[in-house]
């Protein structure tokens, strides 16, 4: 019997987001939340009020993160996590917000609860890059 590859490896991660249309599903959920959350006012007003090129971004940059195709490259160039946030005050109380948006919009999937778990858990790192204060 041959075991089934782990999160994080190759594609594997990708396949069980549901691919493009689940990880879309999840950045759409995401942004609900920061629409919606009184935590997550601060970090709604650092966007624009027409959330669609940050929804696009997003789901893109998720699809290459999760060993996906590198969507994200192909239209914006090469990510950049740090430098594409630094003109944007983001410390911890903005990096817990974002944390917090994307651990309601992972609730709302229908994901294995180890992916939520795995993928939120992975999510820490990329929201301490755009960190840039304290």
């Amino acid at each position: 019997m041959s075991e089934q590859p782990r999160y994080g490896k190759g594609d594997a991660t990708y396949k069980a987001a549901g691919e493009y249309p689940g990880i879309l599903k999840l950045v759409q959920r995401f942004y609900y939340y920061m629409d919606s959350l009184p935590e997550a006012a601060g970090i709604r007003a650092l966007h624009a009020p027409d959330l669609s090129v940050s929804e696009d971004k997003l789901a893109r940059f998720l699809c290459g993160w999760t060993g996906g195709p590198t969507l994200y490259r192909e239209k914006y160039g090469p990510i950049r996590i740090p430098a594409a946030h630094k003109h944007l005050p983001i410390g911890t109380v903005e990096r817990d917000a974002w944390l917090l948006c994307m651990e309601r919009a992972l609730q709302d999937q229908d994901y294995p609860q180890d992916l939520k778990d795995y993928l939120l858990k992975q999510l820490e790192v990329p929201a301490e890059f755009c960190r840039n204060r304290d």
